[in-house]
């Protein structure tokens, strides 16, 4: 018995580490599609997400299972706590990435984003996608030093979110609303997307250390 609860404990890590990598392709593909005006991708990732909501599904019935049936104690139960609120966060994550894909297919064949705030989304998109491989590699590991870069990247997107609302409510800012609302929803998608990352490091972090390291995202 000993030896089975042990492979589901690895069988619940190996599947949040697979979830993982799929958000990781979806923020990939979304922040491409939304930069690049690109509605082949922007379909896919829409498609893509019911997998990742599936998969996040299926690991919170196995992890209630094994609470239920094996009762673990100390690091285990760690495991399986973590595992539980780490599949919602990923599941949000995917649900994100989702979002922004639908903007860039409600705007087809226009991007979303005006001339003078490409660089900018394109920067955050791309913190986004790295951030995404860092927890992947994270999960796979519990090699909390990511957390620190992770957050270090975090701060850079909440930077280049607060530029985005200065810009427009800025006096040189001529979208019209519409443009105005989607440029604010767009950049609130990719700065929540990075808060859910780093509160999921968080959580490996306690799983590693039995630690908390403070509040996370909601």
């Amino acid at each position: 018995m000993r030896e089975v609860f042990q492979q589901e404990l690895r069988e619940v890590q190996e599947r949040l580490v697979e979830i993982s990598e799929l958000v990781t392709v979806a923020i990939t593909n979304a922040t491409e599609a939304f930069n690049e005006s690109n509605v082949t991708l922007a379909e896919m990732v829409i498609a893509e997400d019911s997998k990742i909501d599936a998969l996040a599904s299926s690991l919170d019935e196995l992890a209630i299972n094994i609470l239920a049936l094996q009762q673990p104690v100390a690091r285990d139960l760690r495991i399986v706590v973590t595992a539980l609120r780490v599949s919602s966060s990923l599941e949000r994550m995917g649900d994100i990435a989702e979002h922004i894909a639908q903007l860039a297919r409600y705007r087809y064949p226009d991007k979303v984003v005006k001339k003078s705030l490409r660089q900018t989304f394109a920067e955050m998109g791309r913190l986004d996608v790295e951030i995404a491989k860092k927890l992947t590699v994270l999960l796979q590991t519990e090699d909390i030093a990511l957390a620190d870069e992770m957050r270090n990247d975090d701060d850079k997107i909440d930077e280049l979110h607060v530029s985005v609302f200065d810009a427009v409510l800025g006096s040189h800012w001529k979208g019209e609303a519409v443009d105005t609302v989607d440029v604010t929803l767009a950049s609130r998608y990719h700065e929540r997307f990075a808060d859910h990352a780093v509160s999921i490091a968080k959580k490996v972090q306690y799983l590693a250390t039995g630690e908390w390291q403070g509040a996370t995202a909601s």
